[in-house]
């Protein structure tokens, strides 16, 4: 059964910063994925892509955070990692881990974890 938990949401104050990380089990990034990111999700909005990194690195991100986040892969732990800088309260959402993987293009998601930026 592969799950995905993410974990560093919290609160903090406009250019704040934050590190989110997606642990795996039951698949393995680096042999089964070829793409993981993260995505969210404000109230009464639609679920958004923030970034993903390809099996071979490749990095992708929306516009809204281009130069303030950056998207990892820690093929050794088995987690991809989302560090947030100069944060925004339109950054204000759920965040989703995501992968899909190679053979099947199956997707799965995490839970979610809530980040919220005020003042």
């Amino acid at each position: 059964q592969v799950q995905l938990v993410e974990s560093g949401g919290a609160s903090v104050e406009p250019g704040g910063s934050l590190r989110h990380s997606c642990a795996a089990s039951g698949i393995i990034f680096s042999s089964h994925s070829n793409v993981m990111g993260w995505f969210r999700q404000a109230p009464g909005k639609e679920r958004e892509l923030v970034a993903t990194i390809t099996n071979n690195g490749r990095t992708n991100y929306d516009n809204s955070v281009e130069g303030r986040f950056t998207i990892s892969r820690d093929d050794a732990k088995n987690t991809v990692n989302l560090q947030m800088i100069s944060l925004k309260p339109e950054d204000t959402a759920s965040y989703y881990c995501y992968t899909k993987t190679r053979l099947t293009s199956r997707e799965y998601w995490g839970q979610g974890t809530q980040v919220t930026v005020s003042s």
